[in-house]
């Protein structure tokens, strides 16, 4: 053991290498269950590291780099006018780079804050561990392993929610995204409780088997399984549930029909402003297609259209007005589209608009979460934030209403997740209320070219779906358009039928089945109490060991 020790870099680098693969791309998750492995190694093996730290740390960036390298795109689309893969130029490349090296080094930042805390805190007493009986040795893990995934659980958090209020994605909980069984505990927990199964499984399995090889080497006694026993108890209780919940009879619910629309419109083309026309021209033909009426009967409830889907602001062209109030009186629909709105004295609005019968009956919605380097420039004033200011020469306004749009045919409130949005479960919840509701995230993803970023961003928000148990519709400008129902199972997707290709022009219709009794979920109601409630021990740990 001693002779891996000394080489704690390359197991490190092993460890997070190896988390890739549970995430969209290769999509393996039983890696999320022994990836932890070597990095046990370096810090529950042998003697302690000087600096566990930098062992998090080096393993953090083994997996953030490659896991978020299509973060690229968006500045060689910004800079170089990318449209796929092709060199777009020396500053646009190293920019996007830089943003890649930037944004994995602050995400593996709370990788090596495990470590150091896991090394200090919850290192197995290796006496204890191997030697002592079956109840010492047997506490001494499940202490050890219950405390480091707590530690983890409170990672992630700090994580989602810290500096530029934080980045999310792809926690561990996010590689059981196909286990449509074990990921219907969100409704408790949320996704970032369900990161506590994967470290409890793997601590208690490398104990149990860290006491098999000192036995094999007669160093060790206790013939002990019951910690890894236990983990595998909690493991079967999630699936319990998971299974009572998959297989409850249907509620009754309210029908919406609805067709999404996706224009496929790249940025370079978005930006030129020569597709203007054609855009336009795209989005009604498409909306009469579904929603015209036909001998007075309208087929459809409700046509949505992408985030930015206007080429123009919303209030910036005097003829949206008759644009609007012609396509409207095609049929009995609702519309619902992203725009940009400017206010007098106040500044700009990435927004979501939902029409009925007119352009004047509208209600308008302002995203709250912005995405910073996207929409604003955090400290602007402060170097070395300041010199982006050429960049980003002005930023968008937060809104700050978390009250849901209401449909009027059928009566079901609809919570507006714009962009980004869908991820952060904290924004969802404040949109639920004990009524009839459904999810509608509408997005732009064309920054991100034809990389998989579609897909991630599409894994993580169909987890809101089931934290707050309403189903999700996604509208997408390019990437993953699709149906999700309240277990978090996608129905319905816009692909092509022959490539299984998701990057294409057209519409989806389908329906939405909405509850008629909107349920409050325990994770609707109280949030991130359980990753909070695992920061809070770790603290307390932590506090208890210094005054010690």
């Amino acid at each position: 053991m001693s002779s891996l020790l000394k080489s704690w870099k390359s197991l490190s680098l092993l460890s997070g290498g190896m988390l890739v693969f549970a995430y969209p791309r290769w999509d393996q998750e039983w890696v999320v269950w022994v990836w932890l492995w070597p990095l046990l190694v370096v810090i529950w093996a042998g003697d302690r590291l000087k600096k566990p730290f930098w062992a998090g740390y080096l393993a953090g960036l083994a997996f953030f780099i490659p896991n978020l390298f299509w973060i690229r795109h968006s500045s060689r689309v910004l800079l170089g006018g990318a449209v796929d893969d092709r060199w777009a130029g020396f500053m646009p490349e190293l920019t996007g780079l830089g943003a890649v090296i930037g944004l994995s080094g602050f995400c593996a930042l709370y990788f090596g804050l495990w470590t150091w805390f896991v090394q200090r805190y919850a290192r197995p007493d290796v006496q204890k561990l191997t030697q002592g009986n079956w109840q010492a040795s047997t506490w001494e893990s499940l202490r050890c392993a219950l405390l480091a995934s707590c530690a983890w659980v409170a990672c992630e958090w700090l994580r989602s929610t810290t500096v530029f209020t934080g980045f999310g994605w792809n926690g561990l909980g996010v590689a059981l995204h196909q286990n449509r069984v074990l990921i219907q505990s969100a409704d408790l927990v949320g996704v970032m409780g369900l990161s506590f199964l994967p470290v409890l499984i793997s601590c208690t399995g490398w104990n149990a088997l860290r006491r098999m090889l000192h036995l094999y080497q007669g160093t060790g006694t206790s013939r002990t399984r019951l910690d890894f026993t236990a983990g595998m108890v909690v493991l079967l209780a999630a699936a319990g549930y998971g299974v009572l919940t998959v297989t409850a009879p249907l509620k009754d619910s309210i029908t919406v029909r609805t067709t999404l629309v996706q224009p496929n419109v790249s940025q370079v083309d978005a930006w030129s402003g020569q597709m203007g026309p054609q855009i336009y021209q795209r989005l009604r033909d498409y909306t009469r297609l579904y929603a015209e009426a036909r001998d007075t009967k309208t087929d459809m409830d409700l046509v949505i259209w992408p985030e930015s889907a206007l080429p123009v602001h919303l209030h910036d062209l005097p003829d949206h007005v008759s644009y609007f109030d012609e396509l409207l009186k095609a049929g009995d629909f609702s519309l619902l589209t992203g725009t940009e709105i400017d206010e007098p004295n106040v500044g700009g609005h990435v927004s979501a608009v939902l029409f009925k019968d007119s352009f004047a009956n509208r209600q308008e919605h302002h995203k709250v979460h912005l995405v910073p380097f996207g929409e604003y420039l955090p400290l602007r004033s402060i170097p070395p934030f300041s010199f982006l200011k050429g960049l980003f020469p002005g930023d968008f306004m937060p809104g700050t209403s978390s009250e849901p749009l209401k449909l009027a045919k059928p009566e079901v409130q609809m919570i507006p997740l714009i962009c980004f949005e869908d991820t952060v479960g904290r924004l969802a919840r404040r949109f639920v209320r004990p009524e009839p509701q459904m999810i509608v995230n509408i997005t732009n993803d064309g920054w991100f070219l034809q990389s998989e970023q579609t897909e991630v961003h599409a894994v993580n928000a169909k987890f809101r779906a089931i934290e707050l148990r309403r189903p999700m519709v996604r509208a997408t400008n390019t990437g993953v358009t699709c149906f999700i129902d309240t277990l978090g199972t996608v129905t319905q997707t816009l692909a092509d039928p022959a490539t299984g290709s998701t990057f294409i022009e057209g519409c989806l219709p389908g329906e939405v089945k909405v509850p008629r009794v909107g349920v409050m979920t325990l994770y609707a109601r109280y949030g991130d109490w359980f990753a909070i409630s695992c920061l809070l021990i770790c603290v307390v740990c932590l506090g208890l060991r210094r005054f010690a």
